[in-house]
């Protein structure tokens, strides 16, 4: 979810980080059943069976203001996760800033751990997504083409860590946790060239190789990945709307990388429209670029704006009539941005809080086929 959407409300080095991974996992975890979730040409699947999952995005779950600098607002987790039906489908951040102990400087895991045990105790998967391609909630700077060409694994970051360290030291903490449903590695990765210091979005540049470097940090970040992990499921976390590298024809070459399980699309602007978007760029073809590659494309944030700008009560119908055509067309998820514990009813927002009716929703779409 970009900046433009949404105003969301040191240290220990890399090679220390990772030795602690070594022998802290939560015991909770171990011996756990891993890979739960695998992907088809047909659609997803849970412990071998059929499963079209429906959810939220609930990017705050792994604030805690005691340990770290937060996302938002902190999440009863335990509450969030009941209201849910069982093997309902999560989003989160789990990005490194959220490791740092903002009062020793040191990372400290508890917050992301008690997500994933919330979520194992209420039978519900989650997707943590490690980065932010806008930099939200991490150092508030976009990545940019060099970022994903070679400062993914140069560039050092929150915790004393690059993004390969944070990354491999997350899939090794977590990579048992029967909640996992997957990682995404970057949420809404964009290979632009900022052309000013704030990097606005009417200023990116988009470069003759764009697709090129987004193909090779997926190949590259993904085998890195798969190689603590091996048949871990990654989901490409695409937006899928024409972005920078990813437009037209190179969202398939791009989403062609051997280590991408799922497909994404972000869906925004097309109130109670089930296919949005043009014939390069729409949902059609990347449901149609899906099929070609045998992978499927999850509609992993829907958005759509309620509060002084609208009923919640219509939202949700709305809601239905989108993913009821989504889901005809072959779409494989539905997963609505995005949860807050503190909605703000008199403005015009994306906010769902506890008692949305997009809950009802949620539990009537959630299935997994004996």
């Amino acid at each position: 979810m970009s900046l433009r959407r949404l105003t969301r409300r040191f240290c220990l080095t890399g090679v220390l980080a990772l030795l602690i991974v070594g022998w802290s996992l939560p015991t909770a975890a171990l011996g756990a059943p891993a890979n739960r979730v695998t992907a088809t040409a047909d659609g997803l699947r849970l412990d071998g069976r059929p499963w079209w999952p429906s959810g939220l995005d609930a990017y705050q779950l792994a604030t805690d203001w005691s340990v770290n600098s937060g996302c938002g607002a902190m999440v009863d987790l335990d509450a969030y996760f009941a209201a849910l039906p069982p093997h309902s489908l999560t989003r989160f951040d789990l990005f490194a800033q959220l490791a740092v102990n903002k009062n020793t400087g040191e990372l400290d895991f508890a917050p992301m751990d008690a997500v994933f045990a919330a979520a194992t105790r209420h039978d519900q998967m989650v997707i943590p997504v490690l980065s932010s391609g806008e930099g939200a909630c991490e150092s508030g700077e976009f990545k940019d083409h060099d970022w994903y060409a070679s400062g993914w694994r140069a560039q050092v970051a929150a915790g004393g860590l690059t993004f390969e360290q944070w990354m491999r030291t997350a899939v090794s903490r977590w990579k048992s946790s029967p909640a996992l449903a997957g990682w995404e590695m970057v949420g809404e990765p964009e290979s632009s060239i900022c052309g000013d210091t704030a990097c606005r979005w009417q200023s990116r540049i988009c470069p003759p190789d764009a697709a090129l470097v987004l193909r090779h940090f997926f190949d590259t970040a993904g085998a890195v990945l798969h190689r603590i992990h091996r048949a871990g499921l990654i989901w490409s976390g695409l937006a899928g709307g024409g972005q920078c590298g990813t437009a037209g024809p190179q969202y398939e070459y791009v989403g062609g990388s051997r280590h991408l399980g799922v497909l994404d699309y972000h869906d925004y602007g097309s109130d109670g429209v089930p296919l949005p978007g043009d014939q390069w760029n729409g949902l059609a073809e990347r449901i149609r670029q899906g099929a070609v590659l045998g992978k499927p494309v999850a509609v992993n944030e829907i958005g759509q704006g309620a509060g002084s700008c609208g009923s919640l009560a219509q939202r949700a119908a709305d809601f239905r009539t989108k993913v009821s055509g989504q889901r005809a067309a072959g779409t494989a998820t539905a997963l609505f941005w995005a949860f807050v514990p503190d909605p703000r009813p008199d403005e015009c927002t994306y906010d769902i809080g506890p008692d949305d009716p997009v809950f009802d929703l949620v539990a009537d779409l959630s299935t997994v086929t004996d």
